[in-house]
């Protein structure tokens, strides 16, 4: 019977040690394998976040470089343009149609009056023998500020060159629509302050947009946007 019980019992002893053995075993190897797991996986996980703050990192220049400068600002110039040539082209219609002929209108007493003028000559009055001269200075400024738009990308170089083009093309019409003929005509002027030259506010919107302009030169503004330092 003890022979018996040994020949039975012996192949249990090895399977029972055997699973005891492998099961620690497994254990052991499960655990290393968990540890491996666990130890790779934050290198796995900081690789990849490295590889992450890469690509981001890598991204960033790329979409800084093909980000547009901006919008132009050639939407803004027209309508400055529009509105300063609308409001000279107004005024002279009112002038010529109720104060021309008639006595001058005093504002601030005789500081400030409005006096119908007709000027053949630039803004101010100066030049007078030259007008045709001035009619091809003023349709060349114009085509300049056209140009110019196609690279504008600056808010008040937007502004300034509007009040030019609206000025320019003010009196350009009154170059050539009104008497005595076609590029000779004689532009009117109405506001008139005490001791100083009558203009009319195609003059005025033309110096302010220069004024603004040597204000940007002076900054080292451009109209691209750009800034530069001398």
């Amino acid at each position: 019977m003890a022979e018996a019980e040994r020949i039975i019992g012996t192949p249990d002893t090895p399977d029972a040690a055997g699973s005891g053995q492998e099961r620690p075993g497994e254990h052991t190897a499960s655990g290393e394998r968990a540890d491996s797991e666990v130890t790779r996986a934050p290198a796995g996980g900081s690789g990849t976040d490295a590889a992450a703050a890469g690509a981001s990192g890598t991204d960033r220049p790329e979409a800084t470089a093909g980000r547009p400068r901006g919008k132009r600002r050639i939407a803004v110039l027209f309508a400055v343009a529009a509105f300063a040539y609308a409001l000279d082209l107004v005024s002279k219609l009112i002038v010529v149609a109720k104060l021309e002929h008639h006595p001058p209108i005093e504002i601030i007493g005789d500081w400030l009056k409005f006096e119908a003028i007709r000027n053949a000559g630039a803004a101010f009055g100066f030049g007078e023998a030259f007008t045709v001269i001035f009619t091809v200075i003023a349709a060349s400024v114009i085509v300049v500020i056209a140009r110019l738009a196609r690279k504008l990308y600056s808010l008040p170089w937007a502004i300034a060159l509007g009040l030019l083009l609206g000025g320019a093309l003010g009196n350009l019409t009154d170059r050539i629509f009104r008497a005595p003929g076609v590029f000779e005509g004689a532009v009117v002027d109405f506001i008139a302050p005490k001791h100083f030259a009558v203009f009319n506010l195609a003059d005025s919107a033309i110096v302010c947009g220069g004024i603004l302009i040597v204000l940007l030169s002076f900054k080292g503004l451009d109209p691209d946007g750009t800034v530069h330092k001398d």
